[in-house]
């Protein structure tokens, strides 16, 4: 009976994780993607907020899930979000290049943009590579501190 309960409880816990969507979309066109948000962020009012990351990491996976909490309602009021898988670091390395090679020193990276397409901050560090460290206060205070930007 044990053996049967454990069994049912993985499988659930299986499916529920396949069911999970991925914060990367894998076959998006990052490049229209990134002309999309501009032509919003400028009709908004708004930044543009990038991120590069890839479903296999954890810590991109940690971000887009703090992204989801507390976090949410300050970065939608702030920006165009699009989120750039960069694969195995063999995808939309021309994107990566564009805007100073964030991912440089880890992934997830952000950039943010102006509507005008100038970048205003960059993680250039590898400030968020360890996001499944950081406390979603932690990530909230970054977007919130960091990336808030005078418009351009």
């Amino acid at each position: 009976m044990r053996f049967a309960l454990k069994l049912a409880l993985l499988a659930l816990a299986a499916s529920v994780a396949i069911a999970a969507p991925w914060p990367y979309d894998e076959k998006a066109d990052a490049e229209a993607d990134v002309q999309a948000a501009l032509k919003s962020a400028h009709a908004h009012h708004k930044d543009v907020l990038l991120i590069f990351g890839a479903n296999w990491c954890e810590d991109c996976r940690a971000l887009d899930k703090a992204m989801h909490g507390s976090s949410q309602a300050m970065i939608a009021g702030k920006f165009e979000v699009v989120k750039i898988d960069v694969g195995n670091f063999d995808k939309n390395l021309a994107l990566d290049a564009r805007y100073g090679h964030p991912t440089g020193n880890g992934i997830p990276a952000a950039v943010v943009l102006s509507a005008a397409n100038k970048v205003l901050y960059s993680t250039r560090r590898g400030e968020l590579a360890d996001a499944r460290r950081m406390s979603e206060q932690e990530i909230y205070d970054f977007f919130s501190a960091k990336m808030v930007s005078p418009k351009s």
